[in-house]
């Protein structure tokens, strides 16, 4: 199939034609000749047609009539040479001034590809009719498969071209209601000298002629109401129900292939009542709930009247919408979200923050819904710096979706700063720079800078130049450091809430060495050997020695010289040394300095202490050591103290030595005792045998002779057994109590006596009562229950103790617990027998 060319057609740029619509409306397109010349106007493919002498020439402009529909396939503009820069303007086209169209002009616009906008105008106009000829002769087409003249459109169809077709073709086209016509040029149709046919055709259309057809894309079958045009081009559905709804597909094929086209059909439909409301009768404060249901294409939606009057629900309104609030981190706070609305309408709140929905289903950490049916308070726990930001409350209906909104700005305590620096680094100062973190929603107001070393204990302030490092400070110099010690540096911030985290911390730097700057302190010493003279004193921490080889410088004199002893003392951890000299007087006073010194040089020295010489060890021996024996375990050893001098050796106390005869134990202990003391009690002993002491002096030098020995025999062993068979009686608060005699064994001391210890409770206060008898009366209150122990008493100490008796406090009680209506005695044992309450001595 071909379509005939137009090319030769185009007269100027200032009008063109396109394919002129059944619809009975064209396109008006305005374009000022003046701008350039010669231009082509392109449309899928196609120049566009120019018919000038169609229309009036209005002011100057000539006007273009279009096919309106295919202006929306997209046009396309080519400026020729000469016109590179187009720039075309366009007029506005009236009524008075083209009175020929019998035309109402209608407005709008639309933006072709070359992104120029154009004002277009729908002109109502007449039907034009199309003719062509063939050599000049009128020719005659009748509608095959072969050729024929779209009314439509205009164009003249040949398919498979014979000879018989090469020649002149021209297109007439007539308006009738202008009773005006139009002739273009002549177009040529030629045979090529290889036999095939050639023209200025432009192929708009398939050749052959395709075959078309159509049919839905879910696989159902066309509706049988459907309708063809002749060419099957055009397919018509009358009567559109809703079962049409849905996708057809055109298809045009021929030999030379396929081409598809899709559209999508879409049914609306009016409301249909489904479910209707009917009449209902109430009684006074009864509830009524009517329902109407409808469908339709879209959704309907309803409205209520009451008496012909639109019938509206009390309007929700929030009453206590959130509020902007300023809070600090930590706290926990409310935003209010309350409103008024009809108590027969459910209400549903809905929180959202920055922009997204809080699901409390999921139990989101922090946010807690609270309220209750107009209520939808939001409450935040422990609210922290993320929650700063919009919070936005909804409020939903079956009728209607209100919300409103507030800010919430969470304050707290500066974030830690950034990029710590440290450069500049001496003995004893450094440069520290660094970056501001965040504010935290509140103003910096100030920095610290905090140090850390291998022998502090954490991170602990430094000292600054300036002193005080305000929020707008962000570099410092750092005062006071220890030379040749590493150390970190770390920046904390803070502002009105509170002190923030600290900064990183700052890489490891060591400062530079120096002479050490402090002298040891508590210098002392003393004692030793003869020709001795000992001096301590308290080492240098590590930190303080400022530098590599570190160690003491120990001076020393003896009082009244004027020369002074120097010595090196290299290890660095000593805090002894020990100087040696045969012509040291014993117990001599030196006067002694120590100092330090490191790779760098010395350091001071301390002020001067008096540090005594060594001395001998004492040269007499105690004079009137005695020893006797308390108890079975326990002995006494005294002395006479001895009066020394310088000759004699200096005493600073005595030393007790005992043992006993068995050669397996030849030294059972020593005792030392300090000062002037002379009596020692020695524990611990055993029962019955023979021990021997004696004593000597001591000083810083050594201990001095002995004493002649002296010897006791301790005390028998005291009696084992406890008193048995006690009974008691209680009348008010008189106590009556009586035990058997305790028998001795032949190893064991004799019994002199009792001793009865008793007391409310076990944590009150002991009494102790001793007798020699084996019964006793006590007097005791009778509010309180007693607790008596009985104990047997000996030279050998103290014997067993019976067991504990409880004393109840109910009075005219027996030790059976029974009350006394006459006067009677009770055991504690199964022995019973009657005695008399003795004389009993006072409490001691």
């Amino acid at each position: 199939m071909a379509l005939i060319n137009t090319e030769n057609m185009i007269d100027s740029p200032s009008a063109v034609i396109l394919e002129l619509p059944k619809i009975k409306s064209v396109t008006v397109l305005i374009v000022s000749p003046s701008i350039c010349h010669e231009h082509l106007w392109w449309e899928r493919g196609l120049i566009l047609n120019v018919i000038s002498s169609l229309l009036p020439s209005c002011r100057g402009f000539s006007f273009a009539l279009g096919h309106g529909l295919s202006f929306f396939g997209g046009i396309q503009h080519f400026p020729v040479d000469g016109c590179s820069r187009v720039s075309c303007s366009f007029g506005v086209l009236t009524a008075d001034e083209c009175t020929s169209f019998y035309s109402a002009i209608l407005h709008m616009s639309f933006t072709i590809y070359m992104k120029f906008t154009y004002q277009t105008y729908f002109v109502l106009f007449p039907d034009l009719s199309y003719a062509w000829t063939f050599n000049d002769n009128p020719l005659y087409v009748q509608e095959d498969n072969r050729r024929f003249v779209s009314q439509e459109t205009g164009n003249l169809y040949i398919a498979k071209v014979e000879p018989s077709d090469v020649g002149n073709y021209t297109c007439f086209i007539t308006n009738k209601e202008a009773q005006k016509s139009v002739q273009g040029p002549p177009t040529p149709l030629v045979q090529r000298t290889d036999g095939k046919m050639m023209s200025f055709l432009r192929d708009n259309f398939c050749r052959p002629v395709p075959d078309i057809s159509w049919r839905r894309l879910d696989g159902s079958p066309l509706p049988g109401k459907v309708k063809y045009s002749k060419s099957q081009a055009i397919l018509e559905i009358p009567n559109f129900q809703q079962e049409d709804e849905g996708f057809y597909e055109c298809i045009a094929s021929n030999l030379r292939g396929r081409n598809l086209a899709k559209g999508q059909l879409i049914f609306y439909a009016p409301p249909e009542w489904e479910q209707k409301i009917q009449d209902t009768y109430l009684s006074i404060y009864d509830s009524l709930f009517w329902e109407c249901k409808a469908s339709g294409k879209p959704d309907p939606w309803y409205t209520w009247l009451k008496n012909g009057e639109r019938l509206n629900p009390e309007r929700t309104v929030i009453t206590v919408p959130p509020s902007k609030m300023d809070v600090t981190v930590g706290e926990s706070i409310v935003l209010p979200c309350q409103v008024s609305h009809d108590p027969s309408i459910e209400v549903a709140f809905v929180w959202s923050f920055n922009g997204d929905v809080i699901d409390f289903k999921k139990g989101v950490a922090h946010f807690e819904r609270i309220g209750g049916e107009s209520v939808g308070d939001l409450m935040i726990r422990n609210i922290q710096l993320n929650h700063s930001g919009k919070y936005l409350c909804t409020v939903k209906t079956t009728l209607e979706s209100l919300s409103a909104d507030g800010d919430i700005v969470v304050r707290g305590p500066p974030g830690p700063p950034e990029d710590v620096r440290v450069k500049h680094i001496s003995s004893a100062t450094c440069q520290l720079s660094w970056r501001a973190g965040s504010d935290n929603n509140s103003p910096i107001q100030i920095f610290s800078v905090q140090a850390r070393t291998p022998f502090s204990v954490g991170w602990q302030a430094v000292s600054t130049v300036p002193e005080i490092l305000n929020g707008k400070t962000f570099n410092a110099t750092v005062v006071g450091l220890n030379p040749w010690v590493e150390y970190e540096f770390r920046v904390v911030a803070g502002n009105s809430i509170g002190i923030g985290e600290p900064s990183k911390p700052s890489e490891l730097l060591r400062t530079k060495a120096s002479v050490p700057a402090v002298a040891p302190t508590n210098i002392n010493g003393g004692g030793g050997s003869r020709s001795e003279l000992i001096i301590t004193w308290e080492s240098i921490p590590e930190e303080l020695q400022n530098g590599e080889d570190f160690g003491y410088i120990v001076m020393l004199r003896p009082v009244g010289s004027t020369t002074w002893t120097r010595e090196r003392v290299p290890s660095v951890e000593t805090s002894r040394f020990i100087y040696r000299n045969e012509n040291i007087i014993p117990l001599s006073p030196f006067e002694v300095k120590v100092g330090v010194y490191n790779k760098e040089g010395e350091g001071p020295l301390s002020t001067a202490s008096i540090i005594y010489s060594g001395e001998d060890e004492p040269q007499l021996a105690p004079r009137g050591t005695s020893v006797q024996s308390f108890s079975a375990s326990e002995m006494e050893v005294s002395w006479n103290a001895i009066a020394w001098n310088r000759n004699t050796g200096r005493v600073l106390g005595y030393e007790v030595l005992y043992w006993t005869d068995d050669s397996k134990e030849s030294m059972i202990g020593k005792i030392r005792v300090s000062g002037n003391v002379t009596t020692k009690n020695i524990t611990g002993l055993k029962a019955n045998t023979v021990y021997f002491a004696s004593v000597r002096a001591y000083n810083t030098a050594g201990t001095g002779p002995s004493s002649p020995p002296v010897n006791v025999t301790t005390k028998k062993s005291p009696p084992s057994q406890p008193p048995a068979n006690i009974a008691w009686k209680l009348t008010n608060s008189k106590l009556c109590l009586n035990w058997e005699h305790v028998k001795t064994m032949e190893n064991e001391s004799e019994v002199l006596g009792y001793k009865i210890l008793y007391r409310q409770n076990r944590q009150s206060k002991t009494h102790i009562l001793e007798t020699n008898n084996t019964s006793a009366e006590l007097l005791v209150p009778f509010e309180e229950d007693y607790l008596i122990e009985i104990r047997t008493v000996s030279d050998g100490g103290d014997g067993s103790s019976s067991e504990e008796i409880r004393i109840p406090k109910m009075s005219s009680l027996s030790s059976r617990g029974i009350s006394v209506l006459e006067p009677s005695i009770h055991f504690l044992s199964v022995v019973i027998t009657i005695f008399c309450c003795f004389a009993i001595q006072p409490l001691i």
